[in-house]
């Protein structure tokens, strides 16, 4: 199974992964989070994720969610990307990284495909119904 590895700005990714397990009802397995702290250095960081990465990878590969493209943890991340083993996806939230735990069976590559094919279908407008309750 496809491990996952949050890289945020601190609280992001911890904060993500608690969600899941309030959504799943125990915390999924081969998940974890590497929250970077303000002013880290990238080095130490880099070494942190790298640790996760073998912690959580079971052979299968791993899919690194990031937040923010071009920010220091999204750096961080495009470090750990290996074609075909290890793919990194900016833009992380948690419907993407709910639909990262339920559909992470199959190479990397393809299991980061469906995602960025679905992900659009996360964000929706919630309009406001004719008597203001929301639908």
């Amino acid at each position: 199974m496809i491990g996952i590895l949050v890289v945020s700005h601190e609280p992001l990714g911890t904060a993500l992964i608690h969600c899941t397990r309030h959504i799943f009802g125990r915390m999924p397995p081969q998940l974890a989070a590497l929250d970077v702290i303000p002013d880290e250095d990238p080095e130490l960081a880099l070494k942190a994720a790298r640790e996760l990465l073998a912690r959580i990878n079971d052979g299968s590969g791993v899919i690194v969610l990031t937040d923010l493209f071009g920010a220091t943890p999204a750096r961080i991340a495009a470090r750990l990307a290996e074609p075909n083993r290890i793919i990194v996806i900016a833009g992380v939230n948690l419907p993407l990284l709910v639909k990262a735990l339920t559909h992470r069976r199959g190479p990397p590559d393809e299991v980061a495909a469906k995602l960025l094919e679905g992900v659009r279908e996360t964000i929706l407008p919630i309009e406001a119904r004719a008597d203001g309750d929301e639908a």
